[in-house]
């Protein structure tokens, strides 16, 4: 567990050392799963419209079901959904707040 979380600070503080931790996502339904995977695919730096990711997925129409999958996720840095944004290219919604989505979007950007 302090290694987890060592590794949880150091990611924080250089998001370009990476997160390589082993993650429990079977509490999601199968979409979310795909959605979480897809998520996970996404360079650090990178971002993603809802639409484009529901795109990817086969689901043309799915931007709204995407952004739902987000919202589900409960590991924020590990299914980093932060990367994903309107289809203006501008961060919106995120469970822990618009605030910290920009901060991890500018730290990011910055590697």
């Amino acid at each position: 567990m302090q290694g987890d979380l060592a590794a949880i600070t150091r990611f924080i503080e250089t998001p370009a050392a990476g997160l390589d931790l082993p993650l429990d996502i079977s509490h999601g339904t199968p979409f979310q799963q795909k959605v979480w995977g897809e998520l996970r695919s996404i360079r650090r730096g990178a971002t993603i419209t809802y639409a484009a990711l529901a795109q990817r997925l086969g689901q043309s129409n799915g931007a709204r079901a995407v952004a739902t999958a987000c919202a589900a996720n409960a590991i924020a840095l590990g299914i980093p959904c932060h990367r994903v944004v309107r289809a203006d290219g501008t961060p919106s919604g995120y469970r822990w707040g618009t605030e910290r989505k920009h901060a991890l979007l500018d730290k990011e950007a910055a590697i």
